[in-house]
């Protein structure tokens, strides 16, 4: 056994045997691409009573797509798991729109199944998320990236692309390469193929670097998590509520990390002009509001909270 395809066998498996615990329930978001098919084999191997189902998403966007489903459906079938399965047509040909129908449709399997999505997600992933976001200028809480606090288990997000690659050489395990991954259309696909190597190229390391950087932000961003959890913040709803005698206790800078803390409650993304808007907004001690922030919502104030609700 070549020694790269016998480490990665370590590799995967120590990932998953830690990533998903024995007593819990997970259904495996598939896509038919080499990597979500090596989280199946593996999980299947190694943690099969966890696994209580396979969701695999058709974007509708082609063939292969076509291609990929029906591969995940006969491996899934042959090792005995469920399958939830959707076909999606006519949608925008935007990787927003695809991303947002694919967890529309993982939100409802996890529902159904009592269980938490699994993804696989491996460490280029990370850096590569972590890059695209230091490119439209995130803050510390989203340089996080997918270390970030999340319902979502990722077993093989500390584990290489290649350690994945070897392993699916090793076990042979099928899987259907997307075309589209090779597209220079996409932002995601320029920095894998084109920024990062160059980069790492120019500066050896450069992607470890980013790893730690995202891990540090973590840990920044769970203080600031657990400084939210402190004001019992409470949900109504699509609306949030939190008291406002500790906003109003603390200053601008302090404000500028909280606020996008408090709006994620809310499944809000802030951006920096709502955050910078919500920070003067408290520190004013006057005015009800509203205040409008990002997707649609906006912030009240009340006598004894602000309310974070759909914009009326």
């Amino acid at each position: 056994m070549p020694k790269r395809a016998n480490g990665a066998e370590r590799v995967v498996r120590d990932a998953v045997l830690a990533g998903i615990p024995a007593a819990s329930r997970v259904v495996l978001a598939v896509s038919g691409g080499r990597d979500s098919m090596v989280l199946l084999d593996a999980a299947v191997r190694w943690r099969r009573g966890s696994v209580v189902a396979v969701a695999t998403f058709d974007h509708g966007t082609g063939t292969a797509a076509t291609v990929a489903c029906e591969l995940v459906r006969r491996v899934a079938a042959e090792a005995h798991v469920l399958v939830a399965h959707r076909r999606d047509e006519g949608l925008a040909r935007t990787e927003a729109a695809w991303r947002a129908a694919r967890w529309s449709f993982l939100r409802e399997a996890t529902r159904h199944f009592n269980a938490r999505v699994a993804t696989a997600h491996t460490r280029d992933d990370q850096v590569e998320t972590v890059f695209m976001r230091a490119l439209r200028g995130a803050g510390v809480r989203g340089l996080a990236g997918l270390y970030a606090p999340s319902p979502v288990v990722r077993p093989l997000l500390d584990v290489s692309r290649a350690d994945v690659e070897a392993y699916a050489e090793l076990r042979g395990v099928p899987f259907v390469s997307d075309p589209s991954n090779l597209s220079r259309d996409y932002l995601r696909n320029r920095v894998r193929l084109d920024l990062l190597p160059a980069l790492e190229r120019a500066h050896p390391g450069f992607a470890a670097a980013l790893v730690a950087l995202s891990r540090r932000a973590a840990t920044w961003r769970d203080a600031v998590e657990r400084v939210v959890d402190a004001m019992e913040p409470r949900r109504e709803g699509d609306a949030v509520f939190v008291p406002s005698p500790p906003i109003e206790s603390l200053d601008r800078e302090a404000l500028v990390h909280v606020w996008p803390a408090i709006a994620g409650r809310a499944g809000i993304a802030l951006d920096r002009r709502g955050t910078l808007r919500l920070t003067a907004f408290s520190v004013q001690r006057s005015g009800r509001g509203p205040v409008q922030i990002a997707g649609g919502f906006e912030v009240v104030r009340h006598p004894r909270s602000f309310e974070i609700r759909r914009a009326r």
